[in-house]
């Protein structure tokens, strides 16, 4: 009789369960390990708090360890630190993960005092990290098997920094397709479910992007959308995303003039409904590792405009399923939104070709199957 394979145990560690596409991707995969079945996985956290632990319905909050910390640099991290190995070595975890800067040196100090056999760290954006901060991290991913890049432009600049090579795997974030599917597909309905504009013919520009970093730079959405509403009617503009600059973002389009065409929806758990009515969306930050908005926009069949950092020139084809400007230049990004609110046809054109872009080359399946041969290779070694 054929002895059954014991599951291999993995631990995956998030930084909390905010809405934030760090925290979303690393929901999506344990699930998906989950489901398959060759994988015991565990989940723990720095805060066991946000939405996303109603949206994750199979995750048992009271089961979630949490190692809370209030700095790097005193005796409470190390504590902190002590218990997550203790952890660690009493569930006999085999693998950890982690998904961003805080859980990276966390989780990769807990993990090698643990003595866990593989250790995963993530690397999901450039260039918004201080110089105190980048130092920390690289010497954190000495700590770690391999490293885990969202996009060939964060592995880039992994590598300017003197990362090996043969530590970093590219993985693109992936998207579960019904997250962009209406459950309402009425128009009518979604604008007052959503409390929109009610008039005749309005015409909708969005962002989706949270406003807790200024690396958002909602302020060049905002200068864009000025000049976009003096030459398109009928025109209003949709930031969806909740944090601390929300309060001077609205500040920010009341001196603009546009604070009456300007819809602030904060944390919008009608994503799929709200890209459904929206004719142009938008990314303007200054720095990206690789936008799950831009996944989700175009999976909706949204034309794109945003602006050419990190990985978007990996996901948006220039011309062909939306437009990329220069970071800061609201000029082009307001000229490429006003063209193609004037062309329904081209906008239309582009939508289409961006869904068949995601299909291809950025859905769930893929990215998890990329994962799980990178795990089984790890711990094979």
């Amino acid at each position: 009789m054929e002895t059954k394979k014991p599951k291999r145990r993995v631990l995956e560690l998030v930084g909390s369960f905010d809405q934030g596409g760090s925290e979303r991707q690393a929901l999506h995969l344990s699930q998906a390990l989950r489901d398959e079945g060759s994988f015991d996985v565990y989940i723990s956290c720095l805060n066991r708090s946000g939405s996303l632990l109603d949206e994750f319905r199979w995750l048992d909050e009271a089961s979630i360890p949490e190692f809370k910390l209030t700095s790097f640099y005193n005796f409470n991290f190390l504590k902190q630190v002590r218990r997550c190995a203790d952890y660690m070595k009493s569930n006999r975890i085999e693998l950890v993960h982690t998904h961003d800067f805080y859980t990276n040196v966390f989780g990769m100090a807990a993990g090698a005092l643990a003595g866990v056999k593989v250790r995963i760290a993530s690397k999901r954006e450039t260039g918004m990290r201080s110089e105190a901060q980048r130092f920390v991290e690289n010497r954190t991913f000495n700590l770690a098997h391999a490293i885990l890049a969202n996009s060939d432009a964060v592995k880039n600049y992994l590598l300017k920094s003197g990362l090996a090579s043969h530590k970093i795997t590219t993985i693109y974030n992936g998207l579960e397709f019904a997250r962009v599917k209406p459950s309402e597909t009425d128009r009518g309905t979604i604008l007052r479910e959503l409390d929109l504009a009610p008039e005749r013919n309005a015409r909708f520009v969005t962002i989706v992007a949270n406003l807790r970093s200024r690396v958002k730079n909602h302020q060049m959405f905002l200068r864009a959308a000025h000049v976009v509403s003096e030459n398109v009617e009928n025109v209003n503009f949709i930031i969806a995303g909740e944090g601390e600059l929300l309060t001077e973002t609205k500040e920010f389009a009341r001196s603009l003039g546009i604070a009456e065409r300007t819809f602030f929806l904060g944390r919008c758990t009608k994503i799929a409904e709200l890209l459904s009515i929206t004719d142009v969306c938008v990314l303007s930050s200054e720095s990206e590792g690789f936008s799950n908005s831009i996944l989700e926009y175009m999976a909706a069949a949204r034309p794109v405009v945003a602006t050419a950092v990190g990985g978007a020139s990996e996901a948006v084809a220039d011309n062909v399923s939306g437009f990329l400007v220069a970071s800061n230049d609201y000029g082009a990004l307001a000229q490429r939104i006003v063209e193609l609110l004037r062309d329904p046809e081209k906008a239309a054109k582009m939508g289409n070709a961006g869904r068949k872009i995601v299909e291809d080359k950025f859905s769930i399946d893929g990215q998890f199957a990329k994962v799980m041969r990178l795990y089984c290779r790890l711990l094979d070694q």
